[in-house]
């Protein structure tokens, strides 16, 4: 029996402890009252004042004659307070939550409330003019709009609102005449508790829209029950680790990732622990910031974002000394970055390996038995497999694509029967389009997103491969790896290096990727680029980049050159 298979959903693990969500935070809330839940710019509140308040939005809304339970309503925020009000308040109220990314387009934001049949939102005032100019096209009728600090007490949010409309420009104009403005809707005065629901009219808790790497975006239906199993298994391979009441962690990855929203808004409610938000990722000095004044047990991020702060000249003025878990996932982490951070911090890294149809965690590196380079065991209660083309099972060691089936697995893509078919078998598998290995052990190696593949004359690359050497040279910050077309082995690879100073060239690259690849894997194409397209959660857009250069080389042939 290998440390996976000793670890059980048993006792307080049990997923069937709880109906609905709500009943989780019920819990949540009795037991941890007087402890601190989440903090942003400077404030915080305890378990029992989120309670009060999202019981506040709630009322709001069922108070609300154009909504019912099992509508959908958006919540468009950066990582503020406001967004586990109004997300434990809708979710109270019976709404489906469908998070939404504060910095989509409004073309994509007019796909996703489109798609969704979204009711209601909840928008960041900053992006209200991209609602306004899409609102004619969506079934929206009831609108909230916020300012970054209305949950801030009534000093600090007049200059904190002050600042960022009128110093920073930050709130473009807009007009949405029938908006009601956040703080008329909370006013901390509530006395008038919610209606208790045994049942909203639908299973379905949250649709998560998927980040349209490999095609349309689409909404993966979570149910409750999906939620609750995946809270309990993330629980039961962290609890060594993780002290109940007691840990602070910071929080700097968006909370409308599935990610970021299963740790801070669920495993960490339920664990009463304390989430510190970060609303900018990329604003590495306030994160900094937040760990220095916080000295977190825990902290939560990507590889990119491990680099970054890795490499940062105040990261070292950190106390590191409480720190217990850090967690990775939403791309792949490099051995040498997880060494560094390591090396700096004293703690591992607990990578792990998710997706957004499944609630999001397939596996993690449990505390004690991390294997660097692979993303751990399956959770408790999840099976997995990797198989060839034709679905077959395939030996330990051999690449496939890696099927998933449990308790966590979504029960659909929303409005969308034949995705659903493509991913989910009859018997409950879901295709997760990575290919990966297995080891002896149980151990899970990714090796690439499937439809990443650059194939040389017949012979499979693998960007990740190509990018782990590329970025183990010591002159590289970063790079991406794509293929292209090519006449006379089908596809090349082109690499995309972000230097770290002025002494490195392309030879340089080229023959360091000689040294340490077979000769098909070896780039066609090197160029040095000053950064890379990168989401809002610092995951490297391979695909962007492909565009990018597809588009180039269309033009190019278009005028003959």
């Amino acid at each position: 029996m290998n440390a996976a298979q000793a670890i059980e959903l048993t006792g307080d693990l049990d997923p069937t402890r709880f109906s609905r969500l709500s009943d989780m935070y019920a819990y949540a809330f009795a037991t941890y009252r007087d402890l601190p839940a989440f903090s942003a710019l400077g404030h915080t509140l305890s378990y029992g004042e989120l309670e009060a308040l999202s019981d506040e939005f709630c009322l709001y809304l069922q108070q609300h004659d154009t909504l019912k339970p099992g509508d959908r309503i958006a919540i468009q925020l950066p990582n503020i307070l406001q967004f586990p009000i109004a997300a434990i308040g809708a979710l109270k109220a019976g709404l489906v939550l469908v998070n939404t990314n504060p910095l989509y387009t409004a073309r994509e934001m007019r796909h996703q409330f489109r798609d969704a049949g979204v009711k209601a939102v909840v928008i960041l005032s900053n992006f209200a003019d991209k609602l306004e100019s899409i609102l004619a096209d969506t079934d929206i009728e009831t609108i909230i709009t916020t300012d970054i600090g209305d949950a801030l007490p009534p000093l600090k949010r007049f200059v904190v609102n002050t600042a960022a409309r009128y110093l920073k420009k930050m709130v473009p104009d807009y007009s949405l005449p029938h908006a009601v403005r956040w703080h008329r809707i909370i006013t901390g005065k509530q006395v008038q508790r919610p209606v208790a629901l045994t049942d909203s009219g639908t299973d379905v808790a949250i649709i998560l829209y998927t980040g349209g790497t490999t095609g349309v975006s689409k909404g993966a239906m979570l149910t409750h029950s999906n939620l609750l199993a995946n809270m309990m298994q993330l629980r039961a391979v962290s609890k060594t680790v993780i002290h109940d009441g007691r840990d602070s962690i910071i929080g700097p990855l968006p909370l409308y990732h599935t990610y970021a929203f299963m740790m801070h808004c669920l495993a960490m409610i339920y664990a009463g622990n304390h989430t510190v938000l970060v609303p900018n990722p990329r604003d590495i000095n306030s994160v900094i910031k937040e760990m220095k004044t916080t000295r977190p047990n825990g902290f939560l991020g990507i590889n990119t974002l491990y680099l970054a702060l890795c490499r940062h000249p105040r990261i070292r003025e950190v106390d590191f000394s409480q720190l217990r878990f850090c967690g990775a996932g939403g791309m792949a982490l490099t051995v040498n970055v997880a060494k560094e951070w390591t090396q700096l911090t004293g703690c591992e890294v607990f990578e792990g390996y998710g997706l957004t149809e499944c609630s999001p965690v397939v596996s993690v590196n449990l505390p004690g038995h991390v294997k660097l380079g692979t993303v751990g065991f399956a959770v408790p209660e999840t099976e997995v497999r990797v198989v060839d083309d034709d679905g077959k099972t395939l030996a330990n060691g051999e690449k496939g694509e890696l099927w998933v089936r449990g308790p966590q697995v979504m029960k659909g893509y929303w409005h969308n029967d034949d995705a659903t078919a493509d991913s989910i078998t009859k018997d409950g598998w879901f295709k997760t389009g990575d290919f990966a290995q297995l080891d002896d052990e149980g151990y899970i190696r990714i090796v690439d997103r499937k439809k990443e593949l650059i194939i040389v004359s017949g012979f499979n690359v693998f960007p990740s491969e190509v990018e782990e050497v590329v970025n183990a040279h010591p002159d590289v910050f970063e790079s991406a790896a794509i293929g292209l077309p090519c006449e006379k082995t089908g596809e090349k690879v082109k690499l995309f290096v972000v230097p770290r100073n002025a002494r490195l060239n392309v030879d340089m690259v080229k023959q360091y990727c000689r040294e340490n690849l077979t000769a098909y894997k070896v780039p066609k194409e090197i160029v040095f680029v000053n950064e890379l397209p990168k989401s809002n959660v610092g995951k490297i857009l391979r695909r962007e980049l492909r565009e990018q250069e597809l588009a180039h080389l269309k033009t190019n042939t278009d005028a003959g050159v």
